[in-house]
């Protein structure tokens, strides 16, 4: 139970109520001096068509964060269903660099970010960071869109829900 200052009821820990909430799955790489990060993002959200907005929900703390904190550009890559083994790849603890991860999957760097971008997904954007907030335990990134490396014509997009990656069907929304 988490207890809310000024208040006498608690609320129960979120974690369940939050994985009943089923999203998209993306891939967040930066390009560091040193080497390539990247980390699977399920809290990632378009915000604005006008400028092109989106916001990528890093857990606070993490490497990726702490990059984000004073690196400039990222990528995003929308993973498309049969990417799942990548997802998985980029969510392990204590994940090697992403090269590494990357190896034999085909890939580009982005021209504008540098960042690693795995091909075969739904969508990449390349971004800047615009503006960092703190909320709670994660650190938001508003980042402006600055291209799209690719959109695909078609295609399924891998679903995380209450831990899982169950399959999409398109049937389930008719």
């Amino acid at each position: 139970m988490i207890e809310r200052p000024g208040s006498p009821d608690p609320v129960p820990a979120m974690g369940g109520v939050f994985s009943s909430f089923a999203s998209g799955v993306t891939l967040v790489t930066v390009r560091d001096g040193r080497d390539d990060v990247g980390t699977t993002v399920s809290a990632f959200c378009p915000v604005s068509g006008e400028p092109p907005l989106v916001l990528v929900s890093l857990i606070a703390g993490s490497y990726p964060a702490e990059l984000l904190g004073r690196l400039d550009r990222f990528a995003v890559t929308v993973l498309a269903s049969g990417q799942r083994p990548l997802a998985g790849r980029f969510a392990a603890a204590g994940r090697p660099g992403a090269r590494l991860l990357l190896d034999g999957v085909p890939h580009q760097r982005g021209e504008l970010s540098g960042a690693l971008i795995p091909d075969g997904g739904l969508a990449a954007l390349e971004c800047e960071v615009g503006r960092l907030v703190e909320a709670g335990d994660h650190l938001l990134v508003i980042g402006r869109v600055l291209s799209v490396p690719y959109q695909a014509e078609g295609g399924q997009p891998l679903i995380r829900f209450r831990g899982r990656y169950p399959p999409f069907s398109p049937d389930a929304l008719a």
